[in-house]
């Protein structure tokens, strides 16, 4: 997660339950699921990923945090 949060435009989330899996989508709009395996049964694996490609993005008031992330990709930051 922390490696593939380097790379321009990716937003990954290291997610060990179904509430972190919704959150990371619904609130930071994550485009990288990341899971511990070993944490985890294949099943719940398996239902995580179902879920977090089931999720969308809420918008709203989490637009401004999905900004700022952009902007520190681009060498600044926007207050």
């Amino acid at each position: 997660c922390m490696a593939a949060n380097k790379v321009r435009g990716i937003r990954a989330a290291m997610c060990y339950d179904l509430k972190t899996v919704v959150n990371s989508r619904e609130h930071n709009d994550a485009n990288v699921l990341t899971l511990g395996g070993p944490l985890h049964k294949a099943e719940e694996l398996a239902e995580m990923v179902r879920v977090w490609l089931a999720t969308g993005f809420a918008g709203g008031r989490h637009i401004p945090r999905i900004n700022k992330i952009m902007a520190i990709e681009r060498g600044g930051f926007e207050r």
